[in-house]
């Protein structure tokens, strides 16, 4: 029996070494559909749809009929129940590579847009990156998909980025999760022990407004109110590559809107060839 698994044990071993290790091509190619599903393509209005009955049936408040038109992605959890109201999600390949794009746009730089686009010039973050991540309060799924960076197919530390335990060798603070009141003071402090300067990046609906939670007892309010927040990178939970696609963005090695236009472009070009 033993002889039965060292075979497998060996098979294994030389198809991996045949086939290698398989790792992304972003950022220097586009995401896959299958990098993006279309589970975590945010909605999008249609000539069908219904704003105020949208915005009723919206659990987050992320439908914002009366000041806009707008649909907040900061608080969207992607339930779809809006699809009841005409808004629309990405049925077929072309659609969803548009909503792709929509969605690299949806990253934002937040309170501190001179201070990034100086550490650009500076380039004070382009050798290596270090990011630690703190919980607050999520449901693990954020934490899952940040964590999954750093496996061999997202490769993170291709680009020049690392996790780090320790806040003081920290660049960048992830936080992930829904504020409670007992983590205020430790993600306070957290903060405090980072060395200047430093990012402070909010993923996820829980971290950027509470989501789901946002008028529960538990929740207290969203990061931004209790430390300055730099970027907010939407989703519930997003994707490795669009919490890669935010990361990049931070440091300056992506530029905001390049990869949205490299879709577009090819979007365009096959509609030319058809």
């Amino acid at each position: 029996m033993d002889g039965v698994y060292i075979i497998m044990a060996k098979f294994w071993i030389l198809r991996g070494i045949k086939n290698g290790i398989l790792t992304t091509k972003y950022p220097v190619k586009t995401p896959t559909a299958d990098e993006i599903p279309v589970n975590s393509i945010p909605p999008s209005p249609s000539v069908h749809t219904n704003w105020v009955e949208g915005e009723l049936i919206c659990p987050t408040d992320a439908i914002q009929a009366q000041s806009g038109p707008n649909i907040d992605l900061g608080k969207c959890i992607y339930c779809r129940r809006c699809a009841d109201a005409g808004f629309i999600f990405g049925n077929d390949k072309g659609e969803m590579e548009r909503k792709i794009a929509l969605q690299a746009r949806k990253i934002e730089l937040e309170s501190k847009k001179n201070a990034v686009e100086e550490w650009k010039k500076l380039r004070i973050f382009k050798r290596s990156f270090h990011v630690m991540m703190i919980d607050v309060g999520s449901c693990n799924a954020c934490n899952l998909e940040v964590l999954n960076l750093s496996n061999p197919y997202y490769d993170l530390t291709r680009l020049g980025i690392f996790f780090t335990n320790s806040p003081k060798h920290a660049d960048a603070l992830i936080v992930v999760g829904a504020l409670n009141s007992a983590m205020v003071q430790v993600l306070k402090r957290t903060y405090e022990s980072m060395p200047t300067p430093k990012v402070v990046i909010s993923i996820g609906a829980c971290a950027i407004s509470g989501g789901i939670f946002h008028d529960t007892e538990g929740f207290v309010s969203p990061i931004c109110d209790i430390i300055p927040v730099d970027v907010t990178i939407p989703g519930c939970p997003p994707t490795p590559i669009q919490i890669l696609e935010g990361l990049l963005l931070t440091v300056g090695k992506l530029e905001k809107d390049s990869f949205a236009n490299r879709i577009e472009d090819k979007i365009a070009f096959q509609k030319k060839v058809r």
